[in-house]
């Protein structure tokens, strides 16, 4: 063992000197550090979520009620030795008083008591713009504290007074941030925040008010807040606590989960294509390592070295460089995901914690896999090299690796591919659809090689083009596996640029420039002609606008309808709440029909939002029955609509085809659209119509938008590090015949072939071979963008006619830059050297 070890210290020296072993570290380093960077700004990511859950729910456990909580409920969690504090909010008016304007606006009231915030801290400041600092207190009775956008829009500072129902309260701090405000719509509006002693004296809350009432809990005994919550969960399932349900963490920023989720997915993505792309480009480095040192193999055998003392060596070499590799590729990564963290700052309130060893574990793990996987095979042929090679080269070439070795290597590597994929459909389209790619490159790539030199007329084309063609038919191996191999550089390129646009346009098309920033609620039928009219006054010509009225399903298909009929959470809560409903003569166009027709002028049928059709189980034909405000009507479904509910348009569950409903249907009118730059726009508009709720949105587009740039950002870093494979690939696929072209070359210019014809002959060869790699890599690229598309980033796919010409146009330039760089070498050396090496 230990001659083993000295041999492969020395091997090892040698080969980094000489340069041997650069493209396999670049290529298992580039893996390393593009899934451990994902790895670690996952790990720390996660962990940060878990350690502020509880601070973005103002407590460790939560009961969510449309009624107040029954005082036994809060005298057992405090029996149980939890703290518990009780808060509630609703929508409602503020105004500035008369002498600064008297201009009001809708604003999100929230009474809280002693002990609020259980978890967390609120920032408050004590002037707009003015620094923050963190509290645990509440507001003083007589007081308010409010953001500062309600305060610049009524003209308000600290000290004055803010109009509320029946009562005149002090402006005493700014709100800048709150812990647990949530993401419910009143959430857009600007936030009041009192003591809950001075609520009665506002007047507001009144028998038919729409309350929301928060019961938090919190201890420092976990177990404690578990069996807390199972009780409550428990007598939710049995029905004892109607219209409450439990809070967590996932249900607090929902309006940000779709695209943090796809950017994770597309992250995950990145890291995946760098591995694979890395995983070709270790197996034609590690071919080309094995065929250069033959003939030292050989040497050494004639020394006497025995096939396991060289096995041994070199595996030795390849574990050192796989560990020095991977150790780079780690350290790497940890420089790497703190990019991640600056471009993605904000997204989690507070500094992140430290990440744990397990991404960089990981990685390593990758890397070793990774080379020895792809690398170690070839390399592992060279101990059986015949020590006659040393006299006649044409004997001990290379054979074809075990291929129970190859596929155990394979399945490993797979297996931690998706591991990594942190999502199984993600892994199997990603590891699967490049497993079948690279079979049917290889399968049509031979086809391509055995019907060009008849495709080609020796006698009238051009003497270059013939050659070339020659060269490529007179090793068809080589051409499969060049084309192969760039065909798979390329479809991870090609794949990611396709997506990488479609999910960028997706993310944009939600919050588009033109996208509508105030919602009006509650417009009157007998104000609607003039609510318009002032609408267009002040330049608004595009509006959505749509009557909207109440009702609560109470059956289908005559079967009276309970929360109780349902095992999932989200309907139980559908069934167990009025429907804002809606009509209009046409299908809304922001809406797209996916079954049945939008029937227009037939009265009892309706079109249901696809979401609820799976919800609550329902299908086409199917009979609902509604009370709408106490009257019973009944209606078919007679279409399904696919609904973005984060387009910001108005959207409905329920649609009758109607242009007019009866008379006797209670309608108020529901506006969406975007506000012109205009200062008092708002203002008037609550003057002309005092009884509206005029709905601000624009600060909540202003931060979906910067997430998504910061989200974009991120996706388009990690994006380098999968190009970087990917020209590595390329640069691997085109120089693994770099000798073979060598000793062609030199035969060619001893019977007198000049280096002009040479050069334009290799660049006929790597232009055809890129431009047939670029063309089935775009096609197969096309595929499985699709189903990455559908399946797994849930946006629609907008494939193009032109991605297979401009894919095999960037193929045919991409392998000639890379040839240019790899075999200018070839066309270099002197006569003498590539006799003597055609010689050997």
């Amino acid at each position: 063992m230990t001659a083993s070890l000295r041999l492969g210290g020395r091997m090892l020296w040698r080969d980094l000197r000489a340069g041997e072993l650069r493209l396999i570290v670049v290529a298992v380093l580039l893996a390393v550090a593009a899934l451990t960077a994902v790895g670690f700004f996952a790990d720390r990511l996660k962990s940060g979520l878990q350690r502020d859950a509880r601070q973005l729910l103002g407590g460790d456990a939560v009961l969510r009620t449309d009624n107040p909580p029954p005082p036994e409920i809060i005298e057992r969690a405090r029996a149980q030795g939890l703290q518990a504090t009780l808060s509630y909010d609703f929508p409602t008016m503020a105004r500035a008083p008369d002498e600064r304007g008297g201009d009001s606006r809708l604003v999100a009231f929230k009474a809280v008591d002693a002990g609020y915030p259980l978890r967390g801290s609120l920032q408050l400041a004590d002037e707009v713009g003015g620094a923050s600092r963190a509290v645990r207190e509440i507001p003083q009775p007589g007081q308010v504290w409010a953001d500062a956008p309600l305060l610049d829009a009524l003209g308000l500072k600290v000290g004055d007074a803010l109009l509320l129902g029946d009562a005149a309260l002090t402006i005493a701090r700014v709100i800048v941030i709150e812990p647990d405000r949530g993401s419910g719509f009143m959430s857009f509006a600007p936030r009041v925040m009192v003591n809950a002693a001075d609520v009665p004296r506002t007047a507001l809350v009144q028998p038919a008010s729409r309350i929301r009432y928060r019961l938090a809990v919190a201890s420092e005994d976990a177990a404690a807040v578990k069996r807390f919550s199972d009780q409550m969960q428990a007598a939710l399932d049995a029905g004892q606590l109607r219209g409450a349900r439990l809070e967590s963490l996932e249900s607090g920023r929902p309006e940000m989960q779709q695209t943090l989720g796809r950017a994770e997915k597309f992250l995950n993505l990145v890291a995946l294509l760098a591995a694979l792309l890395s995983a070709v480009a270790v197996a034609l480095a590690a071919r080309g390592f094995a065929a250069s040192h033959l003939d030292d193999c050989a040497m050494l055998r004639v020394l006497g070295q025995s096939q396991r003392r060289i096995a041994t060596a070199y595996a030795l070499e390849f574990v050192v460089v796989g560990l020095v590799a991977s150790a780079l590729g780690v350290a790497i990564g940890w420089g790497v995901h703190h990019v991640f963290v600056l471009l993605l700052a904000g997204l989690v309130q507070s500094s992140l914690p430290a990440p744990s060893l397990w991404p960089a574990a990981f990685g390593i793990g990758m890397g070793l896999t990774l080379l020895l996987a792809f690398g170690l095979p070839p390399v592992l042929q060279l101990a059986k090299v015949p020590p006659l090679r040393v006299i006649r080269r044409d004997v001990g070439g290379l054979k074809p690796a075990s291929a129970a070795v190859l596929g155990v290597g394979v399945l490993g590597f797979a297996a931690l591919l998706l591991a990594a994929s942190s999502d199984l459909t993600l892994g199997l389209i990603a590891v699967g659809g490049f497993a079948g790619a690279v079979l049917l490159f290889a399968a049509l790539a031979w086809v391509a090689v055995k019907l060009l030199r008849r495709a080609v007329n020796e006698s009238t084309a051009p003497r270059w083009l013939v050659l070339a063609t020659r060269q490529i038919s007179a090793r068809p191996v080589y051409a499969v596996v060049q084309v192969s191999s760039l065909a798979v550089g390329l479809l991870a390129l090609v794949l990611l640029v396709l997506l990488r646009t479609d999910l960028v346009s997706s993310w944009r098309q939600a919050t588009p420039p033109d996208a509508p920033n105030r919602f009006v609620l509650n417009v009157m039928p007998d104000q609607e002609q003039a609510f318009q009219q002032a609408l267009r006054d002040a330049g608004v010509r595009q509006f959505d606008w749509y009557p909207m009225f109440r009702g609560r399903l109470v059956a289908i298909n005559d079967k009276p309808v309970s929360p109780d009929d349902y095992t999932e959470e989200r309907a139980k809560r559908l069934v167990d709440r009025e429907f804002n409903l809606s009509n209009a003569a046409e299908a809304p166009p922001h809406n797209k029909m996916l079954s049945g027709s939008w029937n227009t002028g037939e009265a009892g049928v309706v079109s249901v939002e696809d979401g609820l059709m799976t919800e609550l189980g329902l299908k086409l034909g199917d009979t609902l029955r509604f009370d709408i405000g106490g009257m019973q009507s009944e209606a078919r479904i007679t279409s399904t609509r696919e609904v973005d509910w984060g387009s910001l348009h108005a959207n409905f569950f329920v649609m009758f085809p109607l242009a007019q409903m009866p008379p006797e249907v209670p309608v108020t009118y529901l506006g969406a659209f975007r506000a012109p730059e205009k200062a008092g726009f708002d203002n008037g508009l609550v003057r002309q119509f005092p009884n509206i709720t005029n709905v601000d949105m624009s600060a909540t587009i202003a931060q979906v938008q910067r997430v998504l740039d910061q989200v974009i950002r991120a996706v388009e870093f990690l994006f380098g590090f999968t190009l970087a494979a990917g020209l590595v690939v390329l640069f691997a696929a085109v120089t693994a015949t770099r000798e073979e072209r060598a000793k062609e070359f030199a035969v060619m210019r001893a019977v007198g072939a000049r280096a002009a014809l040479l050069r334009q002959v290799q660049r006929a060869e790597l232009a055809g071979v890129g431009l047939l790699a670029g063309l089935l890599a775009s096609l197969v690229a096309s595929v499985i963008g699709w189903g990455l598309a559908r399946y797994v980033f849930q946006f629609t796919w907008t494939g193009s006619f032109w991605v297979p010409v401009g894919g095999a146009l960037a193929g045919a330039v991409l392998a000639l830059m890379a040839g240019w760089w790899g075999l200018r070498e070839v066309l270099r050396r002197p006569v003498v050297a590539t006799l003597r090496q055609a010689a050997d």
